[in-house]
């Protein structure tokens, strides 16, 4: 797999998994679950850092929070974004030094987390 991959390959499942919920389960998201389910927890380091370069849009060496707020549509384009309080919850987790991104070691512990 080439830089030029795609994260549904990483996983398959994840059309399963990011379809835009009802109104009761808005703010379900649960990373752990979702890692899981699309099989990057299972992933090895190598894949885990291509994953990462993916979700790093603007290639700046971290997840900012806007990046994050598009993270699902990262493993299928006509995924939902995270609602505001899903991605601090999942910045909070994955932001292990708290400077307000996630770099690729903090992202490569909160997938095997």
């Amino acid at each position: 797999m080439g830089m030029g991959m795609c994260l549904p390959c990483l996983g398959g499942a994840a059309d399963d998994v990011v379809e835009t919920p009802d109104p009761v389960t808005a703010d379900s998201f649960d990373y752990k679950s979702f890692f899981s389910k699309v099989g990057l927890s299972s992933k090895s380091a190598d894949d885990i850092k291509k994953a990462f370069a993916i979700i790093d849009q603007d290639k700046s060496g971290f997840i900012e929070e806007d990046e994050l707020k598009l993270f699902l549509q990262n493993f299928s384009a006509s995924a939902r974004v995270l609602t505001d309080k899903e991605t601090k919850a999942f910045m909070k987790a994955g932001d292990t030094d708290g400077d307000g991104k996630i770099g690729a070691d903090e992202f490569a512990a909160l997938v095997k987390s």
